[in-house]
């Protein structure tokens, strides 16, 4: 079902704020908080300080395509909360906090298979 991987409801958000794990970056900060779903949940939190609403959109558009290309560990909720900075900065260092924070929180799938490509 389209849609069920996101936090949507104010007492969902309100729950990880007030039992999650907070880890911040320069960029983005990340609080995420154990669940009893079959699947991980995430939301964003994307304040006027980061800039008006067309930057704001921009900075959700982006941190949202990271998280959907990311496998991540099911049973958590997890919310991203931009920093100012996050409007100037580009793609690709966005993807590289957000990589290291979901890394050391435990809440990526890390796959550890070797290339079977058959070059023998």
């Amino acid at each position: 079902m389209k849609g069920e991987q996101y936090l949507n409801k104010p007492e969902d958000f309100a729950r990880v704020h007030g039992q999650g794990k907070w880890l911040g970056g320069g960029l983005v900060g990340i609080k995420s908080r154990l669940n009893n779903l079959p699947g991980a949940r995430y939301g964003f939190i994307v304040s006027k300080r980061v800039g008006k609403a067309v930057v704001r959109n921009r900075v959700k558009r982006r941190l949202r395509e990271i998280m959907r290309q990311l496998n991540l560990k099911p049973g958590n909720d997890i919310i991203l909360s931009a920093r100012p900075q996050a409007a100037q900065a580009e793609y690709a260092a966005l993807k590289m906090v957000v990589l290291n924070l979901l890394t050391q929180a435990g809440l990526l799938v890390i796959n550890d298979k070797k290339d079977c490509s058959g070059d023998d």
